[in-house]
């Protein structure tokens, strides 16, 4: 049964994404079966799996608001190599639609536990806000992978997203947790970024990846051709991050999934 992460930050310009769309692929390129779930109504990760979002037929839209199954929606990002639920602006509407809807906040776990046992790993790239669909995605999944850049200002976004994660927690969604803290657009020359990924490593020593996401021309390009950066350049600096970084996830999970395996036994 697939492990559901919802990626998200309320600070927007973290590399969430571009973290999306290359995890995907790069767990994808394991042999593994992934979906990606577009859930900001921007369509970005829609349009950087390959995938044009201006002509869809449906969208996330329509499996929130009940209108299609989940199955009928799905596609195939073939150009990336995983499966894609993806998102326009109709999206938007189904923020507003859901808010005097009972049991709203359940309305995507409810749909992924359709086809769950269909995929290994399921990510959402949650919208740079708190609203509706943020609720649905933190609902929906098993944990929480956060992308950052290290710097001042995101260390006071965390501390939000941690008490909206622990808010979640206590509400609707107990079993919630944080997967993990990714650290993006690194520059190890800079002194605040040496800093702040300490501070990291002493608040949060079991959270924070290895793995780093460099600046990376290959990396920022890649979008505007409808590719995955291992796609576009597989040797790029950015490329060979995103795939360290989904060899670091396949080997927690399997730790993870030991304790559950043993006590079922």
């Amino acid at each position: 049964m697939a492990r559901i992460f919802a990626v998200t930050n309320q600070k927007g310009g973290v590399g969430k994404t571009t973290t999306c769309v290359n995890l995907a692929a790069s767990l994808a390129a394991t042999k593994r079966k992934i979906l990606l779930i577009d859930f900001d109504p921007q369509g970005n990760a829609t349009m950087g799996s390959g995938i044009d979002k201006n002509t869809l037929e449906s969208s996330c839209y329509e499996v929130l608001t009940k209108r299609r199954s989940i199955q009928d929606v799905i596609i195939k990002a073939e150009a990336a190599g995983y499966d894609l639920l993806p998102a326009n602006g109709d999206l938007t509407a189904a923020d507003v639609e859901l808010l005097n809807e009972i049991g709203r906040e359940h309305r995507l776990r409810l749909a992924l536990n359709e086809i769950r046992d269909q995929y290994d790993f399921i990510i959402i790239d949650c919208p740079p806000a708190l609203n509706m669909l943020t609720v649905n995605a933190l609902v929906a999944a098993d944990s929480v992978l956060i992308p950052m850049q290290c710097e001042y200002y995101a260390l006071e976004g965390l501390a939000a997203l941690m008490r909206t994660i622990e808010q979640i927690k206590e509400t609707v969604n107990p079993q919630l947790e944080i997967e993990g803290l990714l650290r993006t657009m690194y520059d190890p020359r800079n002194s605040l970024t040496i800093d702040v990924s300490q501070q990291l490593m002493e608040y949060f020593p079991d959270k924070v990846y290895g793995s780093v996401i460099p600046r990376n021309v290959r990396l920022a390009e890649a979008p505007s051709y409808g590719l995955p950066a291992l796609k576009y350049d597989r040797n790029s600096k950015g490329a060979v991050a995103y795939l360290a970084l989904a060899g670091e996830i396949i080997r927690r999970s399997k730790q993870k999934a030991a304790p559950r395996k043993a006590a079922q036994a």
